[in-house]
Parts: structure tokens; sequence; C-alpha cells
């Protein structure tokens, strides 16, 4: 299928997405927007990567822009200040690196190096200014990413921002776990664990600077605000599992939904890529209901005061880029080179990473 999405590219071209991941809902219901930042947003994302060594000087110029980051984060945050976007960006690219070396780290065995950066990722979420300089890049730049998020809204959110990316940490462990010891959790399992290492509660925690607003507890836990957000974040996370699904079967993975079906299940691959795309199907559709009653909760929320009225239009942005998470989320896995495994010159090795563990050698 042939589609034409606003293109974040220097040469717009069009992008292909192949039948069986199109999604046409999105194509037609999800316009696609950017942040009018994003060009300046990739410049300086390219930047900090460079100034972080997060990846060699030449596979930053041969890659960045490709793997297309900053359009996933431009894509997602409209109405965010600048500055506030910048900083989820830059994150967000931290978060690529971060993943690509766990994954490293899991392919080559090297435990200890694993167990030693989880480690100093829980002291840097927790003492983030201690380790801004610390020798292993990755250390220091997610001690920079933390300083820079934590700067936009009260004590209160930082406390909570903190709290889910220490669980984040441990969820990666436990799949680190899984991973090397070859063992496929249960489909609920899975999809439990899946929420923490998509960190699911970290980016839409991440909607809160964006519109400007910390949202008070009753508003964040109310089922009217709590559902689209989770329906937007399992779309992404089992849409990625759909995607990756044919490469990590061939690469012996554990973890992904459909290979917890087929596994626990019995389902055949054609079945699981079935039910996974059934899945994402209903995602959509169950958020366009959701989002109708989240705007409508929205509503209720201005009271006439001046409160009131700031909390609602916070709301209000907050469940629009819930949306935009969808179509952003769609065109990524069809642009970026993360995901074009088939023009790699090995398919078990990404092109855009080393396999080198930083600050241990």
């Amino acid at each position: 299928m042939q589609a034409l999405p606003h293109s974040t590219t220097a040469t717009p071209t069009a992008v292909v997405v192949p039948p069986s991941l199109a999604l046409p809902v999105i194509e037609s219901a999800f316009p696609r927007q950017l942040h009018p930042y994003w060009p300046r947003l990739q410049e300086k994302t390219r930047r900090w990567l460079l100034e972080k060594r997060f990846m060699p000087a030449d596979k930053v110029h041969e890659y960045a822009d490709g793997l297309c980051y900053t359009d996933l984060m431009a894509g997602y945050y409209l109405g965010a200040p600048e500055e506030v976007l910048q900083a989820i960006a830059d994150y967000s690219a931290w978060f690529f690196v971060w993943d690509d070396r766990h994954d490293r780290d899991i392919v080559h065995g090297r435990a200890g190096d694993w167990r030693r950066l989880r480690h100093r990722l829980h002291a840097a979420l927790d003492a983030p200014r201690h380790h801004l300089h610390h020798p292993d890049p990755l250390v220091a730049g997610f001690a920079d990413s933390v300083v820079r998020l934590c700067g936009f809204l009260p004590r209160t959110w930082n406390q909570r921002f903190t709290r889910h990316f220490h669980t984040v940490i441990e969820a990666y462990d436990q799949e680190f776990r899984n991973r090397t010891e070859g063992y496929i959790p249960g489909v609920e399992e899975y999809l439990a664990l899946r929420r923490h290492t998509f960190a699911h509660w970290i980016w839409t925690d991440l909607l809160e600077p964006s519109a400007g607003f910390e949202l008070p507890d009753a508003v964040r836990e109310n089922p009217a605000y709590r559902r689209p957000a989770l329906l937007s974040q399992e779309f992404a996370a089992w849409y990625n599992d759909l995607c990756s699904l044919p490469k990590e079967i061939a690469g012996d993975e554990v973890h992904n939904l459909g290979i917890s079906l087929i596994t626990h299940e019995g389902l055949s691959l054609e079945e699981a890529v079935d039910e996974v795309r059934r899945r994402v199907e209903e995602c959509i559709s169950e958020f366009i209901e959701a989002e109708q009653e989240a705007l409508r909760f929205a509503d209720g929320l201005a009271d006439g005061t001046v409160h009131g009225k700031e909390l609602s239009a916070a709301v209000r942005a907050c469940i629009g880029n819930m949306r935009n998470w969808f179509s952003s989320v769609y065109w990524f896995h069809h642009e970026s080179g993360r995901y074009m495994v088939d023009t790699w010159d090995d398919r078990s090795t990404p092109p855009y990473v080393t396999n080198e563990t930083a600050g241990e050698k």
C-alpha cells in the first residue's frame, strides 16, 4: 500500500506500508501533525548525540536523521514549549540508545556489564546531578535528561516520574533474564511486563510538562483519563510487536506478544499475526470511544474558576496528544531505519550500533 503522510525527511518520498501492516483507519482518521519546532529539534538532538558520545560521529552523521527519533516525539507532544520538547526528544534518543545497549549486552552475554549499568541508572535517577560527568556516556546522558525533565513541573511530578522509571529499569532487567534464559512469558505476564519495558506511564507522564500543567491524582487516575492514555500506549507497543514479529522469530527472540501467543496459546504464526493485528485494531476503535468520554470529562472540569478552566484546557491538550501518538507511532515504524532490517548488511546487528560496551573498556 502506498501512503503519503506529511513526510519529515528532507526529500519527501512515498512511504510503502506492507498490506499486512497497513491500518487504513490511522491513515484516514488520525491525520499526522508535526510540531513546528521539528527541524531545529532534529538538528539539536543530533548535536546532543555527538556531545554525549552516544554514537560515533560517523554513525551519527550517517544514521541519526534516518532513525527518525525526533520525528516520533515531534509528532506526539504537539503544543509543548520548545525547551520541553527538546528535553523529551533528547531523552527519547537516549532511551533508544539504552535499548540498543541492553540488546547488545544480551546478545554478547555481558551480564556483568548490564548489572553495573542497571545499578548506575538507578543511582543516577535518584541523584542525577551527581552523575552528570559519569565516565559511561549512557549514565551521564541519562542524568542530564533527568535534570532537564525534572525542571518543568513541581517536585510531586518529579517524584512520580522517578518512581515510574525505576520500574522501567527493573522491567528491562526482567527482560534481560528472560532472554538470556530463553524464557517466554505467558500472554498476560508478557502484557504486564511490556507496559513497563515500553514505558507506558513515562510517555504519559510527559504529556503534562508538554501541557505546562501537573494533573492532580484525581484526574490522572480517573478512568475517563486513564483509559485513553493506556489504549494509546498499548497500540504503540502491540503495533511494534506486529511489525517486528517475523524478524524476532527469526532471531530466536522471546519477547513479543505474537511469540507468547504461539508458545502458550498454540497459535500458528499466521494466527498469531492475525490476533496481534486484531488487538491493535481494537485499541484504535476503543480509543475513539474513550476519547469522547475523556473530552466530556475535561469539559466538566471547567467549573467557572480560573483553575478549572486551566485544568480543563490541560486535560484536553493531553488527550489530543494521546491521539497524535497513533499516527506518530504508525509512520515511525515505516520511516525509521531502525526497522529496515532488510537493508542491513548483517540482519543480526543494526548498522547504527557498536558492539563495545561503553565505560567498561
